[in-house]
């Protein structure tokens, strides 16, 4: 008997059944991508409160019935593949940030579920290019310091940006309350992320005093770079997610490790040693035996051999985005490196909002149109709020500080309506899908 998949495993945890069905409502809603993208589909004109208020169930019939092949599956298939673009695929990619915690299903004052309300987004999120890949990052894997599984108000510290290995996974993305285990939950996210076209990685922190190390019988203890177990742990702890499918991995404050530019510095801890880091990298790449993870490195300088040399693919904020003819000029003139190249932004983590969304659209153009050949493209980077906007008394940056629950009666449904901006966030969003519609077919 064949081994059942990690999605089926989802569905019938959940569904009770396996059997998938044609949804008409995402046919409906469809863009595709202009001339030889034709096949590539998303949903928007979008608010995402009516795709999180959706069954799983009826969020993978979406995601197979936009399928860029045109066939749909009566059951997921098995043994999905990542999209291929190469080893070096992490060099072009664009990356979205997804918030999977802010997502999550609040209900009172708790919180779960975030890796479940990513699978119902998935149709709204556009496939890779023909050429590059878009990649999804995870925000939260793992458990925060402050007031894991729980929402706070809005001025209380909950911070992503703490986190604990050696403990397992954060009880605010995934659910203990299902026969499922977390690895199985993971293995299902990837493998509905890759049949979407798409490729996936999470955040992680290196900030020292940022990191603590959990223990079943004793008090957590405090993360040291020079302590070679807790080395071993971090090395371990990222080849168990490679292993789940994860493909990329975002390193908070890269720019600074070995004390690079540390009059800059706003993370809190040491950081790693350069020739340390390049070990780390490499022992990630050995272990999982993969050959085509991207490593992508917070922030660039214009020393782009330090960054390729210590392993990384891809590096944020050095170039202005808000010029077409300066993006279209560094993607000349790094055009032969292959490996490692800065990226521009549209907007990242530490967005405190206030950005028109005119100003935000004109940056996703040049992300992806400046530039002579496809091939020469810089990687970009974006969050959750550049395809959906949120509500204009938070941002981006307030929700990896806090996790608060807007909803009005307690319910998670209330939460999502609340959480995103209204039609005009709908609006802003047909903009964002007319953009990528013509971008998926470089």
């Amino acid at each position: 008997m064949t081994e059942i998949n990690s999605v089926n495993k989802l569905l019938l945890t959940l569904n009770g059944s396996t059997t998938l069905h044609y949804d008409k409502w995402s046919e409906e809603r469809a863009y595709q991508g202009i001339g030889r993208a034709h096949r590539k589909k998303w949903i928007a004109n979008i608010l995402p409160s009516e795709l999180l208020k959706r069954t799983i169930k009826r969020a993978i019939d979406s995601i197979v019935t936009l399928s860029e092949s045109e066939t749909f599956y009566r059951e997921f298939p098995c043994c999905i593949q990542t999209p291929n673009y190469g080893d070096n695929w992490g060099r072009l990619a664009n990356y979205i940030e997804i918030n999977n915690r802010a997502i999550a299903e609040m209900r009172g004052n708790k919180c779960k579920n975030g890796l479940i309300s990513t699978i119902k987004l998935l149709p709204a999120i556009p496939p890779s290019a023909t050429n590059w890949a878009n990649c999804i990052i995870l925000s939260q894997i793992f458990p925060n310091i402050y007031g894991d599984s729980y929402n706070k108000a809005p001025w209380e510290e909950n911070s992503v940006y703490g986190l604990k290995l050696g403990i397992g996974y954060s009880e605010n993305i995934i659910d203990n309350e299902i026969s499922l285990s977390p690895e199985e939950q993971f293995k299902a996210f990837n493998d509905l992320a890759h049949f979407r076209g798409l490729k996936t990685g999470f955040r992680m922190m290196i900030s020292e005093d940022q990191i603590k190390i959990s223990h079943p019988y004793k008090e957590d203890e405090n993360f040291r770079w020079w302590n070679k177990e807790h080395e071993e742990i971090f090395i371990n702890e990222c080849v168990k997610l490679i292993n789940l499918g994860f493909e990329a991995i975002f390193f908070d404050s890269a720019k600074h490790i070995g004390g690079y530019d540390c009059e800059n510095y706003t993370g809190v801890g040491a950081l790693p040693q350069y020739h340390q880091m390049q070990y780390i990298l490499n022992e990630i790449r050995s272990r999982s035996g993969k050959t085509d993870l991207s490593f992508v490195g917070e922030k660039s300088s214009d020393d782009f051999e330090r960054f390729r040399l210590m392993g990384l693919n891809a590096g944020t904020a050095f170039v202005h985005v808000d010029d077409f003819e300066t993006v279209k000029y560094w993607s000349e003139k790094l055009k032969y490196e292959r490996t490692y190249a800065p990226g521009v932004e549209v907007s990242n983590d530490n967005d405190t909002g206030g950005r028109s969304y005119e100003e935000r659209l004109n940056r996703i153009k040049n992300c992806f149109f400046a530039f002579t050949y496809a091939s020469d493209k810089l990687p970009s980077f974006m969050q959750m709020e550049d395809l959906f906007p949120l509500r204009y008394d938070t941002n981006t940056h307030h929700l990896m500080m806090t996790n608060p629950s807007y909803s009005l009666d307690g319910t998670p449904e209330s939460h999502w309506e609340n959480l995103f901006t209204k039609e005009d966030g709908r609006f802003y969003n047909h903009q964002v899908g007319e953009i990528f519609a013509y971008a998926l077919g470089f």
